[in-house]
């Protein structure tokens, strides 16, 4: 399977690139460190979702995207860090966190439609 032609995969390059931008608007104590987990996580879901769709079982994909699933969540936590010390966030935090609630449905929709392709 072709990752580049998944929606899921598009998206989760734009969230990584949005990601990346967002610390450049960050206050300079809040971009090391947590950013960087930040960054980290986000690269983790696109990357995931390409290994998994390259590796040419839908258990294989599975897989990976379960490891997708969890970085999505640990993005997620650390949103939710960044709000809890009231790190000013802006158009562009929510804009992450609602492409992060997107691409973590997908991720979910599709494990289910490659399991129901298993039984």
């Amino acid at each position: 399977m072709n990752h580049k032609k998944l929606d899921l995969w598009q998206k989760s390059i734009k969230l990584a690139g949005d990601t990346f931008r967002y610390s450049s608007i960050l206050p300079a104590e809040h971009r090391f460190g947590l950013l960087d987990q930040m960054q980290r996580a986000a690269v983790s879901i696109a990357s995931n979702v390409a290994e998994g769709a390259a590796r040419g079982s839908y258990k294989e994909f599975i897989r990976y995207l379960n490891i997708a699933a969890g970085s999505a969540s640990e993005l997620d936590t650390h949103l939710a860090i960044l709000r809890e010390i009231e790190v000013p966030p802006g158009e562009k935090l929510d804009d992450i966190q609602s492409s992060l609630t997107d691409i973590s449905k997908m991720i979910q929709g599709l494990i289910k439609s490659l399991k129901r392709r298993l039984e």
